[in-house]
């Protein structure tokens, strides 16, 4: 084998080593955090990717809240600490359960323009 191709060869088994090894480690250090079990709250949950937007939720369930007016301020903090996500103004779906075990279901999905068409931004 000519000497440049040993070369490239051996790079390429130790970078690919490399990046085996950092892939595994990453992978066991993240799965480790995940919970083995469910995970359940006697009252309430708020989950989200932020840790200030969970806990806006939390304060707002703490001050006697529904879980209405915590998805509020969930979209609020997020719409803060995650500005690129959407959160205030995008659509969505909601499923409301009541206290007293009234349902509901919310589509607040983003609707077009009446007048709105596919081409309407292509310029001939």
């Amino acid at each position: 084998m000519p000497p440049a191709r040993r070369v490239l060869a051996t790079a390429s088994v130790l970078f690919f080593s490399l990046f085996f090894t950092v892939a595994v480690s990453t992978a066991q250090t993240v799965n480790s955090s995940w919970p083995q079990r469910a995970v359940r709250a006697p009252h309430a949950m708020v989950a989200t990717d932020e840790p200030l937007g969970s806990q806006a939720g939390i304060e707002i369930l703490k001050r006697g809240g529904n879980a209405i007016d915590a998805a509020v301020a969930v979209a609020f903090a997020l719409a803060v600490v995650e500005p690129a996500a959407g959160n205030i103004g995008g659509g969505g779906f909601m499923l409301v359960r009541l206290a007293g075990g009234k349902t509901d279901f919310f589509d607040y999905r983003e609707v077009a323009p009446r007048k709105a068409s596919r081409d309407m931004y292509i310029r001939d």
